[in-house]
């Protein structure tokens, strides 16, 4: 089995290109939303509230003032990440467990901080999406609540764009049409299956 990465600086069309993989009916694993999930679970709201009683409102987490708070202060993201990413990593390796059983030829691990959190390390090929700076800052500015400065701070904590080009086995472009982003896709994958 095929272990793709998937992965793009902030607003650059990677849940664009993680959807068109499962429009592929290739399995993708979503970080982001494994984590959103694990926030709502009653042992890990425990475990984030005992080291941030301050996130805790009505026993559930306030993903509001986690927003403000813990991503605004390095140390505080690095204890949350601390708690949160090994229980990312088991649910990725059930993950993979689970599509080998299935027999599938290719899996997608859709992970914002692929590079950054070394996860690269376990996939096979990396494709990086990517688009133009003018492209990038327009889609983000129209996400509600986001600011010039947010937006700044944003790509301040990731790697940059140019060096996760470099990093990529592919490059998959998403200012184009979503039919031409598709068919990047198609290529990638014949590419790889013929390998």
């Amino acid at each position: 089995m095929v272990i793709l990465g998937l992965t793009g600086s902030i607003c650059m069309g990677k849940s664009t290109v993680a959807n068109m993989f499962k429009q592929l009916d290739i399995p993708v694993f979503d970080a982001d939303k494994v984590v959103h999930n694990l926030l709502s679970m009653k042992k890990i709201i425990q475990i984030v509230g005992e080291a941030f009683p301050e996130l805790l409102i009505n026993g559930f987490i306030d993903r509001k003032i986690l927003g403000k708070q813990v991503f605004d202060d390095e140390q505080a993201l690095k204890k949350l990440e601390n708690i949160l990413h090994p229980i990312v990593f088991e649910e990725k390796n059930k993950f993979i467990k689970l599509n080998e059983k299935n027999k599938e030829t290719i899996v997608v691990l859709d992970i914002p901080l692929l590079f950054e959190t070394g996860w690269n390390n376990f996939c096979d090929f990396v494709i990086v999406v990517d688009a133009p700076d003018s492209v990038q800052k327009t889609r983000a500015l129209s996400r509600s609540g986001m600011t010039v400065q947010k937006f700044e701070k944003i790509k301040k904590q990731q790697m940059s764009n140019d060096i996760k080009r470099m990093k990529a086995d592919f490059v998959v472009s998403t200012d184009l049409k979503e039919h031409e982003t598709l068919q990047q896709l198609v290529k990638i994958i014949k590419e790889i299956r013929k390998e």
